[in-house]
């Protein structure tokens, strides 16, 4: 995690970074006078804790959104990094290229080999360039099913992290078959004979998220948003200006708790207080926690009813009114 002096804060994060001032403050003066001051100092590291709890518990959709683009959030690598041991990454769609948006490859996960995959938007600016912002080519998308055949070959269940603002929508990206590609991984993701578990760990958004996002379960990560579209992209659709993004955001109910309650996902998994940017190992752990017994869970099943309820999962998703004519 970065260091106190280096990360960065959020508008409604202010009362969180007010305190560590005060903290760091009272430090300097504690090593200057020679005082003791650690009774303060403790008093106001727990007043953090109880901010971090309190602004979390109270946040609305559009400050989820701006928590799943936390700069200083942990991507997929640094889950792999915190949860795994031996990840082995594989490269290429062994047709164009390997887009670095799309990472994936075996890992060990608590003496178990899985398959992990996800979008990776970088940590820095460099990074973020080289890795596109996370948002994928149709060849990122190519690799992602080439793993998991991969995967389904030596009978190894697959877990994806899915964290882009979109499919990259660039003119060559649409030359190579952007929309085929991620129907192809729909299509075929639906029919896999291995356990697949789907993992929003940052920003779900439109197809981007879908071309890895089907599977037996699919989980959101408490700050994170899942939706057809951006609020900044719906409110430039409906109003003509992105100001409206605070009530797009509410409006199109993309928090976890809505998308639990639309059926569309199986379950929100709790993050540090604060957010996982607070504390990547405890961010890691509560994720791991929640993927091992899914998993044990799912290789029960045979692949034939796997795949039939997995069907049958995304087939009887929306709800609708039929009205007399």
């Amino acid at each position: 995690m970065p260091e106190l002096k280096n990360r960065q804060f959020l508008d409604f994060e202010k009362p969180i970074k007010d305190l560590y001032d005060q903290i760091e403050q009272l430090k300097i003066t504690s090593e200057k006078t020679k005082t003791d001051m650690s009774e303060t100092i403790a008093s106001l590291e727990q007043k953090v804790m109880e901010t971090k709890l309190e602004l979390t518990a109270n946040m609305t959709p559009w400050q989820r959104v701006q928590l799943s683009r936390h700069p200083d959030r942990p991507y997929t690598l640094k889950y792999i990094e915190k949860m795994c041991t031996n990840f082995i990454e594989l490269h290429g769609d062994r047709n164009v290229k390997d887009d670095k948006a799309m990472v994936g490859g075996f890992a060990d996960l608590n003496g178990e080999t899985v398959m992990i995959i996800g979008q990776q938007k970088g940590i820095n600016t460099k990074m973020r360039q080289i890795r596109n912002f996370g948002m994928a080519n149709p060849e990122g998308y190519r690799k992602a099913l080439r793993l998991m055949r991969l995967a389904e070959k030596f009978n190894k269940p697959i877990i994806t992290l899915i964290d882009t603002p979109g499919a990259y929508p660039g003119l060559e990206a649409e030359e190579r078959g952007q929309g085929e590609a991620i129907a192809r991984n729909i299509f075929e993701m639906i029919r896999l004979k291995v356990p697949v578990i789907c993992v929003i760990i940052g920003e779900g958004a439109s197809g981007g998220a879908l071309g890895i996002g089907v599977g037996d379960k699919v989980f959101m990560m408490e700050n994170t948003w899942y939706t057809v579209i951006s609020p900044e992209s719906c409110s430039s659709i409906l109003w003509r200006t992105w100001d409206k993004k605070e009530i797009a955001a509410e409006q199109l109910r993309l928090t976890g708790t809505d998308m639990l309650n639309f059926g569309l996902v199986d379950g929100v998994i709790p993050e540090p207080a604060g957010g996982a940017h607070w504390d990547y190992d405890k961010a890691a752990e509560i994720l791991k926690e929640y993927l091992i017994p899914v998993i044990q869970e799912l290789k029960q099943i045979s692949p034939e009813k796997r795949c039939e309820d997995r069907i049958e999962k995304f087939g009887k998703m929306g709800f609708w009114d039929e009205k007399a004519v």
